[in-house]
């Protein structure tokens, strides 16, 4: 299985709605870390598994999106827990739509809210 990481980083807010009085349900920063993990068992017939500027530009348009925005806020979370989990969820659902090459089976995503804790969501593609 051949696999391929792409990764952004930037700037943006949340509160969680679930937790009680504390420093995690007022809405306060993170220096998210975005790394997509491509997988698939054969390259395509340029020798890649996935045109990584193609998912560049999909990690440009996704930082573009979320930096300095406060979560909560954006349609994509309404209804939800802006958890960790909830965000790297939500990345894949963005990036599958945006990198669709034929030799890429798989896609996870691992959203790091700072250097000691990070969610993936995987699935195929």
């Amino acid at each position: 299985m051949y696999a391929t990481t792409v990764l952004t980083d930037f700037v943006a807010q949340h509160y969680l709605t679930v937790v009680d009085e504390g420093p995690e349900s007022v809405p306060h920063s993170h220096h998210f870390e975005v790394e997509l993990t491509f997988r698939g068992p054969e390259l395509n017939e340029h020798d890649y598994l996935v045109d990584i500027d193609d998912a560049e530009a999909a990690l440009g348009n996704l930082a573009d999106r979320y930096r300095d925005e406060l979560l909560n806020d954006l349609p994509e979370f309404e209804g939800y827990n802006p958890s960790v989990e909830r965000f790297a969820r939500v990345v894949f659902e963005r990036v599958s739509d945006a990198v669709t090459d034929d030799a890429v089976s798989e896609l996870a995503v691992t959203v790091w809210e700072d250097d000691a804790a990070a969610a993936t969501y995987d699935a195929p593609v």
